[in-house]
């Protein structure tokens, strides 16, 4: 598998100096704890919002940390949680008078050092709350998580609680708004191919050229079941299949669609996708409010994609389509 690698061990870490010197004005870089922050962080008149998590699933997180968005991302090295003293550290840079909020996908590795990393920053005197995010309909559970895992759905509770933040939200009302959010997000990918991690050099798994995994975790975890390759329409209608019904979503309801890549699907595939899936849901009378088309959790070079769904409401809508400014920019 040919990359633009130097030394594995030190892809990350080069990585996020990428991403500050293309943002000097705006991210600042702290290489001990694999941090990308807010040049302007810590505010005292605001909540820090932080989350960590494994590297490989650019944009998220290191991407997306700015105003309207986080505050600080601390993630571990590809596909593995970020280390009890990068959580505890950046913490500890980032307090705030109005406190942390945690964001913490749902997986063993990211929940231990979120636990642990809260614990010795409250021992200190700073007040932290954690959020989970578990919006993945594919699996109860799995040998990375313990319940669903957190997928693509992760980037709404980002995009909610970071505009709510901006508007003087105080602690408790941002878990709240996370929590409502999590609760209306479901989503479930789908791989045609395996992914390479760079210190791996070989894919994580085998699969078929005429196969797909459905129900993919965003580290290669199995999802419900390998199947015959099907029709973009066919994916699509199997995917919406296993997300409606799990909230369930209803004739009447506004979501917001989401047809996220996982790094190596062309964009073109991606609309493919989004058009079938709109037009399914209009079908069912479910009128989608808001569309995003592209990739915001990947799995490095993995072929395939994710759908998800977010009931709207009013509040919500409002959230979502605040200001935000990150790394990720189009002109």
């Amino acid at each position: 598998m040919k990359k633009f690698v130097n030394d594995p061990k030190q892809f990350v870490p080069e990585m996020l100096k990428g991403i500050a010197l293309a943002n000097p004005t705006t991210l600042r870089y702290v290489p001990e704890y694999n941090l990308i922050m807010r040049a302007d962080a810590p505010n005292d008149k605001k909540v820090s919002i932080i989350q960590g998590s494994g590297s490989g699933h650019e944009p998220a997180h290191t991407m997306i940390v700015g105003k309207g968005m986080l505050d600080a991302a601390c993630p571990g090295d590809v596909f593995a949680g970020p280390p009890v003293e990068f959580v505890y550290e950046t913490s500890k840079l980032l307090n705030s008078k109005k406190g942390i909020l945690h964001l913490v996908n749902n997986y063993t590795g990211d929940r231990l050092a979120f636990e642990m990393g809260r614990e010795l920053a409250e021992a200190d005197g700073m007040r932290v709350e954690t959020l989970i995010i578990d919006d993945d309909v594919a699996v109860t559970g799995s040998s990375f998580t313990v319940g669903r895992r957190g997928v693509a759905g992760n980037f709404f509770v980002i995009k909610a609680v970071g505009a709510a933040a901006e508007k003087g939200a105080d602690l408790d009302e941002l878990v709240a708004v996370g929590k409502h959010v999590n609760s209306v997000t479901r989503t479930m990918g789908v791989a045609l191919s395996s992914c390479t991690p760079p210190l791996k050099g070989v894919p994580l798994f085998v699969i078929g050229d005429d196969e797909m995994e459905i129900g993919i975790g965003i580290h290669g975890e199995p999802g419900r079941r390998r199947a015959k390759l099907a029709t973009a329409d066919a994916v699509v209608d199997l995917l919406l299949d296993a997300v409606v019904s799990d909230l369930p979503f209803k004739s009447g309801d506004q979501v917001a669609l989401m047809i996220n890549g996982l790094g190596g699907t062309a964009i073109g595939e991606l609309y493919l996708l989004f058009g079938r899936a709109h037009q399914q849901l209009a079908a069912q009378g479910i009128t989608v409010g808001r569309s995003y088309v592209g990739e915001y959790c990947t799995s490095l070079d993995m072929a395939g994609a994710s759908l998800t769904l977010v009931k709207l409401d009013d509040a919500l809508l409002s959230l979502l389509a605040a200001p935000a400014e990150v790394a990720i920019r189009v002109f």
